[in-house]
């Protein structure tokens, strides 16, 4: 779901990847999408009753999986209408606007991981506590975190979230001599990123020829930096990002790549970095649960039974979204039953068997079943085991208002300055200072 470097799974439109039943996490848009609205009615419904509306970017699976007609047959007082804005980078700020004007919000409302902070500490009084409706322990902890004020109101309710593995080319790996076990692959990598770093520098000496080890520097900074407790806010809502110990780390590693032969030094989810998947360029990715439909749709045929799933070395999130209920909705006894049921465990077991959104509700990870197609594509492997053990131990991470803008401004300017234009990374982190310093009006 839903943009550039740490929102680019947001900046594309799966029906394919639906269609696959192995599609992104929920709400990935398309980078050359206008961005307009799309309306995406849930199907019949009584039309003398109730409309509910529910505005969301991108895909969220919700339609796709039959969740509106499924929830109308059981409430035939009511219908559902999915307004669509492709774009997060449009859709968010088109919903504060509302938010602030006190109208013309949807009954329910989507926030992307990247927003919830905003959300929280300036808009809290305009959305329902839904801590009130709910058994918050059917979430993760440090999901609920993230939409929960100082004062305990819980403004949203988690749908998806981003658990990390790597995706690797075990073909490519043994034409390298390197191991293609993905257990014994990830106790060598187990711990720190840098390993996994290092396990580059030994792929690239009897590398394939034409592959790097590894897409691109970025995907290994959001990689790393998803498992840090600190990024570039502190639990007060200061800005630290050029003193975080969390971006350093993963700066650091991400400098270790984009200086040096391992990469393909690709832009993720530009169209040549789509490419790549085809035609077997790189050997690994890191990779969110949602990121599986892409590779599979990326790949095609011709990558099945090639690829496999490895632990990350680090337990760490990529992404994730959650609705929340606008105090101004004009059906809000109905929309807030709405979001409980979209987001229960089932449900949310459900969108996951579509297109492989990974549930933010513990309790349904025992019963998720991959669809035997996406499971064949990967090498067998337990791709519920590995997703789920990451996001049980995913550490509770603080965001900040403009933490999106700020990480895209290292990612899309820094990083692409050393790794594409050949800057060194001093030059590198400077411009991306200079970037961050806009972003803040500083």
């Amino acid at each position: 779901m839903r943009t550039t470097a740490r929102t680019s799974r947001r900046a594309m439109t799966f029906a394919v990847v639906a269609a696959l039943a192995t599609g992104l996490l929920a709400g990935c848009a398309t980078d050359d999408d206008s961005g307009s609205d799309g309306g995406s009615g849930g199907g019949s419904g009584n039309k003398g009753g109730t409309t509910v509306t529910i505005g969301t970017f991108g895909v969220f699976g919700y339609k796709q999986a039959g969740l509106y007609d499924e929830y109308m047959k059981l409430h035939p007082g009511v219908t559902i209408k999915e307004n669509v804005t492709t774009r997060t980078d449009v859709y968010w700020p088109k919903t504060l606007t509302r938010l602030q004007a006190g109208s013309g919000t949807d009954d329910i409302q989507a926030i992307e991981v990247g927003n919830i902070t905003e959300a929280v500490q300036t808009q809290a009084d305009k959305f329902v506590d839904l801590g009130k409706e709910v058994d918050k322990s059917q979430w993760l902890d440090w999901k609920n975190a993230q939409a929960t004020t100082k004062d305990g109101k819980l403004i949203g309710l988690g749908t998806d979230v981003g658990p990390m593995a790597i995706c690797y080319r075990k073909d490519l790996f043994e034409k390298a001599g390197l191991e293609t076990d993905r257990t014994k692959l990830a106790a060598q990598w187990k711990g720190d990123w840098n390993k996994y770093v290092d396990l580059g520098k030994q792929y690239m000496k009897k590398a394939p020829n034409g592959t790097k080890y590894v897409d691109s520097a970025s995907s290994v900074y959001n990689a790393a930096l998803g498992g840090e407790k600190e990024r570039y806010y502190d639990k007060d809502g200061s800005v630290i990002w050029d003193k975080s110990t969390g971006v350093k780390k993963s700066w650091n590693a991400a400098m270790e790549v984009a200086t040096s032969n391992m990469s393909a030094k690709l832009k993720q989810f530009d169209k040549p970095w789509d490419q790549g998947f085809a035609n077997g360029t790189f050997a690994t990715v890191a990779c969110p649960a949602w990121m599986l439909g892409y590779i599979q749709e990326k790949s095609g045929d011709s990558g099945k039974g090639k690829w496999d799933v490895a632990a990350a070395p680090t337990a760490a999130n990529w992404g994730g979204s959650f609705i929340g209920v606008p105090t101004a909705s004009k059906h809000q006894k109905e929309a807030i039953a709405l979001a409980k049921w979209l987001t229960a465990p089932a449900q949310q077991a459900k969108v996951f068997a579509k297109q492989a959104s990974f549930p933010s509700t513990p309790s349904a990870y025992d019963g998720l079943k991959p669809q035997a197609a996406t499971t064949t594509f990967f090498s067998g492997a337990p791709l519920t085991q590995i997703f789920s053990d990451s996001a049980k131990t995913i550490p509770v991470q603080v965001f900040g208002v403009k933490d999106q803008p700020i990480g895209t401004a290292i990612t899309d300017t820094g990083i692409l300055q050393v790794e594409q234009k050949g800057k060194s990374p001093a030059q590198g982190w400077d411009a991306a200072t200079k970037e961050v310093k806009d972003v803040l009006d500083q």
